[in-house]
């Protein structure tokens, strides 16, 4: 790595491979260390040079045997591109190191093809230019579009980087509420490796050799044909709560990729039919996050209120007259 090219908006990070990543491909480890980036920019960085193994460069399918350090230089500004918007933004909790929003739902985290503004990024950058000198303008973690609710930002580099060793060590607690289909007689643990679809490249699935994921949940209600639970991720894979639960043949209400279109309970109710057919997106809500903060160490926990939508279908569910 040629410290003569490396510019003023970069960070050149030291990584040790753990142990247990020994017989995993270079790219790989990297996309386990570094969960901030795309594996398509991490893999930009081992081409260009940016990221060495233990000094030299290395190719993206070499295999690690534990121990070996990493050198990557880290382009922090990612969102050069994204202009700023003024779209409000609900904060939950905010100093110089972090910020904890309450995403609503139908916005994008991230510009992207077909979305390249209005999306939090955009906002982001409105509320604090100086967001463009980290990466994903200090994102840490994702939400879907349409899931709302707690979503962490670092505001500093010291508090990018001691969030995003929190994400990696799992040792930042999130904590969901989601409306299913079906009634579930109790609570358990999902642990079901996802990846790619094989064929449909906008889904997730259960593949055997993916990347391990595991979703805790348990029952809070029962009504005559839905179930609202309580999902806890031990990991943070995308689409991860709503493809575990249509594994276990319990997919989230109004979910357009994985619920399998709208089932009307019998003898429903008027109310119920007319909440259950305007409910348009996935039942899901990130409802709480806690971590620890990146400077003083200590334990944050935030609640992100629940949204108008998903309080009142849970209100209509609730007084169903079958019910």
């Amino acid at each position: 790595m040629n410290a003569d090219r490396t510019p003023a908006n970069a960070e050149v990070r030291t990584l040790l491979v753990p142990i247990e990543l020994a017989g995993m491909r270079f790219d790989q480890v990297l996309a386990e260390l570094l969960p901030e980036f795309s594996r398509s920019r991490l893999a930009a960085w081992i081409k260009s040079g940016d990221a060495l193994l233990d000094g030299h460069d290395a190719k993206p399918k070499g295999v690690v045997r534990g121990g070996e350090q990493i050198e990557i230089r880290l382009a922090r500004s990612t969102v050069e591109h994204a202009r700023p918007e003024a779209i409000a933004l609900d904060v939950l909790y905010e100093d110089a190191h972090v910020l904890v929003l309450n995403k609503a739902a139908g916005i994008v985290v991230h510009p992207g093809a077909g979305n390249p503004d209005g999306t939090l990024v955009n906002a982001l950058l409105h509320r604090d230019p100086s967001l463009a000198a980290l990466p994903r303008a200090g994102i840490i973690h994702r939400l879907d579009k349409d899931t709302s609710g707690a979503l962490v930002v670092a505001r500093s580099l010291e508090g990018h980087s001691a969030l995003v060793e929190q994400l990696a060590a799992r040792e930042i607690h999130r904590q969901y509420e989601a409306v299913v289909y079906g009634l579930m007689v109790a609570g358990g643990t999902v642990t079901a490796a996802l990846d790619r679809h094989p064929v449909d490249r906008l889904k997730r699935a259960v593949i055997a050799d993916g990347k391990e994921a595991v979703t805790h949940y348990r029952v809070r209600a029962r009504f005559r044909a839905h179930t609202h639970v309580q999902a806890n991720l031990e990991t943070g894979r995308t689409h991860q709560i709503r493809v575990h639960m249509a594994h276990i043949r319990h997919p989230l209400l109004g979910d357009p990729l994985y619920g399998g279109g709208l089932k009307l309970p019998r003898a429903a109710s008027p109310a119920l039919i007319e909440a259950l057919r305007g409910f348009k997106r996935q039942a899901l809500h990130a409802e709480q996050i806690a971590f620890s903060h990146p400077t003083s160490g200590e334990r944050l926990q935030i609640d992100a209120p629940r949204p108008t939508d998903l309080q009142t279908l849970l209100e209509v569910l609730a007084s169903d007259l079958g019910h």
